[in-house]
């Protein structure tokens, strides 16, 4: 794969006890310096004008003054000091550059990954808010919708946490459909199945809440039976996926239950569902706090674009994820 990486993201100062540090970015580096394949690209920082096709303008007016003036709280869990606002700027950047990318043909081993922060699907168009400052997804798709080749962009959202920004962001829009498979309860609350998109952009929202406790089972048999279906039917030219990887076992701040491997079954299964759609594919980084686990999370997904070919999971997905599953299927007439 090709991935997307600025330094200035590390200067992107959480503070020693933060979840989201630059240790996870260094983290992703090292496990992937191991790995065959794998080549970097510096992107560029997003203009104003890009930022502005889904944040407001007194936002990033304050947030840009807040960050000049040294930083600091902007709420209990999102922080800045005075590099972040070119982290954020850096992270939008190579968000829209991966978008470019594989609308220019980059597939297969040169599929792009950017992974930059701070991360971005919370950030609303007129708030920061969970870690987020811009939301570099929602940046890159408004970015990609501005060429002539593109009419329909999707997003899945494969973060532990609802993507409240994103959401909203587009939740009107039926140019854009965002899928979201997140733990029902976890911060911001938000994501529940009946919000399935308004106005014009009514069907083109997908929540699938499961409870705490599903792993490979339930986010594939998701996959399989109702977010491939409905974005075959909708036909995007361009497929983002939202890639945390804080539903993993091992990750601190969830109660899922997905492993390494179901990860890369997870990618072989958008990588299927771009060829079915003809659409390009492009991974941004969300989320993910258990440093041996995002790495190696990371780790996998590139080896399925260097042919790795994971195990078949054999597990019954549980009675709570299947009511979930189903509900969506016919709530979307799936």
């Amino acid at each position: 794969m090709r991935f997307g990486y600025r330094d200035v993201c590390l200067r992107h100062d959480t503070g020693s006890r933060h979840p989201e540090s630059a240790d996870r970015i260094r983290a992703i580096e090292r496990g992937l310096s191991t790995e065959h394949g794998v080549s970097y690209e510096q992107g560029r920082l997003a203009t104003t004008d890009e930022l502005l096709a889904v944040h407001a303008a007194d936002y990033l007016a304050e947030l840009e003054r807040f960050c000049a003036d040294g930083g600091g709280t902007w709420d209990a869990d999102t922080v800045a000091v005075e590099a972040s606002w070119e982290a954020a700027r850096a992270a939008a950047g190579l968000a829209l550059w991966a978008g470019d990318a594989a609308l220019d043909g980059a597939d297969g081993r040169e599929t792009p990954f950017a992974v930059g922060r701070p991360p971005g699907h919370h950030a609303e168009a007129d708030d920061a808010m969970g870690f987020c400052l811009f939301n570099n997804v929602a940046v890159a798709a408004a970015g990609a919708l501005d060429r002539p080749d593109v009419d329909r962009v999707a997003v899945f959202d494969w973060d532990v946490h609802h993507g409240n920004g994103t959401q909203y962001i587009f939740e009107d829009d039926p140019d854009v459909f965002y899928v979201s498979t997140h733990e029902r309860g976890l911060f911001p609350g938000t994501g529940n199945l009946r919000e399935t998109g308004t106005g014009a952009g009514a069907g083109t929202t997908m929540n699938i809440p499961f409870p705490g406790g599903c792993g490979d089972a339930e986010y594939l048999a998701a996959v399989d039976e109702a977010i491939a279906p409905a974005l075959v039917q909708y036909d995007p030219d361009l497929l983002f996926v939202s890639a945390g990887f804080d539903a993993h076992l091992k990750d601190p701040i969830s109660r899922q239950r997905v492993s390494t491997e179901g990860y890369g079954l997870l990618t072989e299964r958008v990588i299927d569902l771009a060829d079915r759609c003809e659409a390009g594919l492009a991974f941004i980084l969300e989320g993910g706090y258990g440093l041996e686990a995002l790495s190696e999370s990371v780790q996998k997904v590139n080896s399925v674009f260097d042919g790795y070919a994971p195990a078949a999971n054999d597990d019954e997905i549980t009675d709570r994820g299947r009511s979930v599953i189903d509900d969506v299927r016919e709530l979307h007439g799936i």
